[in-house]
């Protein structure tokens, strides 16, 4: 359909060679957009633009290429976009979707961890959003996609750096909402529940019993598969949701909503 086609159109996905990121990143190809994975391993993103290649686009956009950053530096957000700018002559998407976890008591956080996890999942995309503001402008408006988690509104014992940043990244869309929308900057939030991805593997080793409980609260019966984000995703970087702004849309397969 003409409203969730991509074509033509530039996005940028932090954290797009893996995970929920990959997801996304597929979603965007397929639908025809030129989309730039920007993470710091070489080697997956590398795997990520084969995968993502071999899929899309089915609409003609250009496929993905990969430029290697790290976001948790400022300047190399600024000059990510920068150079996918002067690559591409446009930016009109943007997802912020890289994160970071210490699953620990906050008794035993230190201080370095706390700023790594808020610098990685907040500031960054902060930062970034600042830095395609002027290009979105340019090309009469742009769409911003955050992934939090079911922690910017839930609570855990080992969170509580995780859970601030991911209650940060829903305030900050709605607070990018109410200043950018006369410019035509749609800013939405995407909010996974349990997804199968690589951090989630590492929870279900540190965290006994998590596998099974999961299982058994969500109404699906199932954990989350990063492809489960390839919809939303577009929806949220097309036409279609020209007037959804501010959004929390929580993707958990019925979680959240079992006591």
């Amino acid at each position: 359909m003409r409203m969730f086609d991509l074509t033509g159109r530039v996005a940028i996905v932090t954290g797009g060679n893996g995970g929920i990121g990959l997801g996304m990143a597929r979603g965007l190809a397929e639908a025809g957009a030129t989309v730039v994975v920007a993470a710091r391993n070489a080697e997956k993103n590398a795997a990520a633009l084969e995968e993502i290649n071999q899929t899309g686009p089915s609409s003609g956009g250009s496929g993905a290429v990969a430029i290697a950053t790290d976001i948790r530096k400022p300047e190399a957000c600024k000059a990510l976009v920068e150079e996918t700018a002067g690559r591409f002559g446009r930016i009109d998407i943007l997802v912020n979707n890289s994160g970071i976890n210490y699953r620990k008591q906050p008794q035993d956080f230190t201080l370095e961890e706390w700023y790594d996890v808020i610098d990685t999942n907040l500031t960054a995309a902060f930062v970034l959003c600042q830095a395609v503001y002027p290009h979105f402008l340019k090309a009469g408006g742009g769409k911003i996609i955050n992934v939090g988690s079911l922690m910017s509104f839930m609570g855990g014992p080992v969170a509580v750096a995780y859970g601030p940043s991911k209650g940060g990244i829903l305030q900050l869309t709605k607070a990018l909402t109410c200043a950018w929308a006369k410019d035509n900057i749609q800013a939405n939030a995407v909010l996974p529940g349990w997804i199968d991805t690589p951090l989630s593997v590492k929870a279900r080793a540190d965290l006994p019993g998590l596998e099974e409980s999961v299982l058994a609260r969500t109404p699906a019966g199932r954990w989350g598969d990063p492809g489960d984000f390839a919809g939303v995703a577009v929806f949220l970087a097309s036409p279609a949701s020209d007037y959804v702004n501010g959004a929390g849309i929580v993707v958990d397969g019925g979680y959240s909503t079992k006591a």
